[in-house]
């Protein structure tokens, strides 16, 4: 049986050469005390493996050894990266860390229970070198109180998955990264109150926070069908930002182009915004298409591409550490 941390085969180490330098021009270099590079990905049911270079037609999962080295050599290019849909079995996950290195390091929840859970996690892998924990973990739970308080669109229950809120330090910069999965729901006004609801408590968390100077960025899959929709409004109704480039990149591997959607997102907030801003300077980010390189040799269909790699682009932003 194969390990992930041994050379792989003469032809998937050619592929892997092409992804690096998709990727070297599409994301930018980890620069030493001058950037932070931050992103997001809902990796499609990560979790269990296929201990081979390739899985074969009865194979299950159909993620192998070959797949998960290009779901590594991306999240590689991140200081740190929100993960969705880890799953109870965390078998890919450990498999990347080691692949990564001793370098490498995650915090993660426990499993969601119930059925709205869909047995998902929420996960932080970090680059210890440019990254370390400051201290806070938590999640996000709405006081009792606050529950269907705000209007007939109000969450009148928890969260489906609860939100995970975890502090990290670079250059003396701290900030606390809020990562979500919302509930996708039979409909999409079901997903309002979930997304009204973070907004709300992030509003709040910002001000209270801002004496102990931290920056906030909620990033995740918020399962925002568009720009300008009841749901991008709810997300954006206390003052959320999101920057215009980002707006305008794919986020799933399905996007039409006339008519994008918005599940992913990274926001924080601005002065504009009546709470405290965001420190960090922002310089620019975007999405990576790993349709173009990754297993292309297979001539898989996107669909089987969505069960070895992901359907969801990692989405990213790139931030100065330096004043």
């Amino acid at each position: 049986m194969p390990k992930i941390t041994e050379t792989p085969p003469d032809e998937i180490q050619a592929e892997l050469v092409q992804l690096r330098d998709a990727l070297d021009n599409t994301i930018p270099a980890k620069s030493l005390d001058r950037n932070l590079i931050i992103a997001t990905w809902n990796i499609r049911a990560f979790g269990d493996l296929t201990e081979k270079w390739q899985a074969e037609p009865d194979d299950s999962p159909k993620r192998d050894l070959h797949a998960l080295l290009c779901i590594a050599e991306i999240v590689s290019r991140f200081d740190v990266i929100a993960i969705q849909e880890v799953r109870a079995n965390i078998k890919a996950l450990r498999h990347m860390l080691k692949y990564l290195g001793p370098n490498w390091s995650l915090i993660l929840t426990d499993v969601t229970k119930g059925s709205p859970g869909n047995g998902e996690r929420l996960a932080f892998l970090f680059d210890k070198r440019r990254i370390s924990l400051s201290g806070l973990a938590s999640e996000l739970v709405v006081p009792l109180e606050q529950l269907g308080q705000i209007g007939p669109d109000a969450l009148d229950k928890q969260f489906a998955r609860t939100p995970y809120a975890v502090s990290f330090l670079s250059e003396g910069k701290t900030f606390i990264l809020v990562t979500l999965h919302v509930l996708y729901g039979k409909q999409a006004v079901e997903r309002i109150p979930e997304l009204k609801a973070i907004a709300e408590w992030l509003s709040d968390w910002a001000k209270d926070i801002n004496a102990w100077d931290h920056n906030l960025i909620a990033l995740g899959d918020f399962n925002i069908d568009r720009q300008g929709d009841a749901l991008y409004d709810a997300f954006m109704s206390t003052g959320l930002f999101t920057p215009d480039d980002m707006n305008r990149v794919p986020r799933t591997i399905f996007s039409d182009p006339d008519k994008p959607k918005f599940y992913d997102q990274v926001a924080w907030f601005t002065e504009a915004s009546g709470v405290p801003a965001l420190s960090l300077k922002y310089l620019r980010g975007g999405s990576f298409d790993f349709t173009q390189t990754a297993l292309k040799s297979l001539n898989l269909t996107k669909l089987e591409l969505s069960w070895r790699i992901s359907d969801h682009y990692p989405l990213w932003a790139e931030f100065a550490i330096r004043d």
